[in-house]
């Protein structure tokens, strides 16, 4: 079966092998000729990203690229990018890579001819309503991994270089209007990082899924994302060049960033902290996080999780069957199952120093159970000395 497809849902989106083709002609569909090419140094070093730009000068299109993107952006690195943008008067952005370049690129589209720094626009109140919609420059989105699913989002995460926080950052015309997703340039990935970004993905649909409210469209994507991860994510690790398995993880990170608009919960309200402090891939931070919190939630989401148990065809039903399956897909990727494993300089202040940062994420206010600073506390420390019943 040919793994090919043209959506508008959650907005224009190609999906494809060897789609990448399509780059200039899908930048002329949005009104982009002079792009910024929005990367980082890892990926503008792999040999498509050459071709990629290629493509887009025999397609006459004008552009300049910025790689200066740290793992984890902050500020400074929009900054840079934005005065590259200014600089050249260029009309669009083609956001190329994972989260972090996508990130990157969103907050300089979105600062393109809007007043202010980039905090202004932090997910708080109806801040993004400062923003004239008019001013944010068009954006192509071409994702790189199969993870976070922030080529269809309408958010970007900024490291608040004061302190460290992660902040979101929001605006309804913050999504990209075209989705290039070829899975070809996934195939050199490390093993760790496909194994990263699919647990992130991973965790977007199951977070998305055991949100409290009532949201059928946002449960059934959540649920067939979360079948694809099964099925192909363990298959894209042990053989990279598995096309089929790559394409369907490019669309399982898709459907669980258009499922998380229902909501997200405690697996990214401790991430994102944690994220800042310790620079942690957030893709293995939500690793690590997601049983402990599921434990954390079991009163709550135990109903669901029988649902989603018959759904996947575990072979335990109920809650334990899908937390026996986490746990197995996490092993069989190699991931750490504790902070302390992850040598990543987590001790025992940080949980005290990171609860109140995790209290404050928009994340945490669409978690299935209530959770005050003792209990994420205490939930930082499960994850790090690793405790389970």
């Amino acid at each position: 079966m040919t793994l090919q497809g043209n959506f508008n849902y959650p907005t224009a989106y190609r999906i494809g092998a060897g789609r990448i083709s399509e780059i200039a002609e899908g930048c002329r569909s949005v009104g982009i000729s002079r792009p910024l090419v929005v990367s980082d140094g890892g990926v503008a070093k792999l040999t498509w990203f050459s071709g990629l730009l290629e493509t887009l000068r025999a397609g006459e299109m004008d552009y300049a690229v910025f790689t200066d993107v740290h793992a984890n952006p902050g500020a400074s690195d929009i900054d840079a990018g934005l005065a590259l943008f200014r600089e050249g008067k260029r009309d669009g952005v083609v956001l190329v890579g994972g989260g972090s370049p996508m990130d990157v690129g969103k907050c300089i589209a979105l600062l393109a001819d809007n007043p202010g720094t980039v905090f202004d626009y932090e997910d708080v109140g109806d801040n993004w309503s400062k923003a004239d919609p008019a001013k944010i420059a068009p954006m192509v989105a071409v994702p790189t991994t199969a993870g976070t699913g922030s080529e269809v989002g309408r958010a970007a995460i900024v490291v608040d270089e004061r302190d460290h926080g992660k902040k979101i950052i929001f605006h309804p015309k913050m999504q990209p209007a075209l989705v290039i997703s070829d899975p070809e340039l996934t195939v050199g990935l490390p093993p760790f990082i496909t194994a990263a970004t699919g647990m992130d993905a991973l965790a977007h649909a199951f977070e998305a899924f055991c949100a409290p409210g009532y949201h059928p469209m946002a449960d059934g994507i959540a649920l067939e994302g979360m079948r694809l991860v099964k099925e192909n994510l363990l298959r894209a690790f042990v053989d990279g060049t598995d096309i089929e398995a790559r394409t369907h993880m490019m669309m399982a990170a898709t459907m669980g960033a258009t499922a998380f608009q229902k909501g997200l919960g405690m697996v990214h309200s401790l991430s994102h902290p944690l994220g800042g402090a310790t620079g942690i891939h957030h893709g293995l931070a939500n690793a690590i996080f997601l049983p402990y919190v599921m434990v954390y939630n079991r009163s709550t989401i135990e109903a669901k999780m029988a649902r989603l148990a018959r759904f996947l065809q575990l072979p335990e039903p109920g809650f334990d069957g899908v937390l026996a399956w986490m746990l197995a897909l996490r092993k069989s990727l190699s991931l750490p199952h504790t902070l302390a494993e992850a040598d990543i300089g987590f001790t025992e202040a940080m949980a005290t120093r990171l609860a109140p940062l995790a209290a404050a994420d928009p994340s945490q206010g669409s978690n299935p159970r209530e959770a005050g600073l003792d209990e994420l506390r205490d939930v930082f420390l499960a994850a790090f000395h690793g405790k389970l019943p």
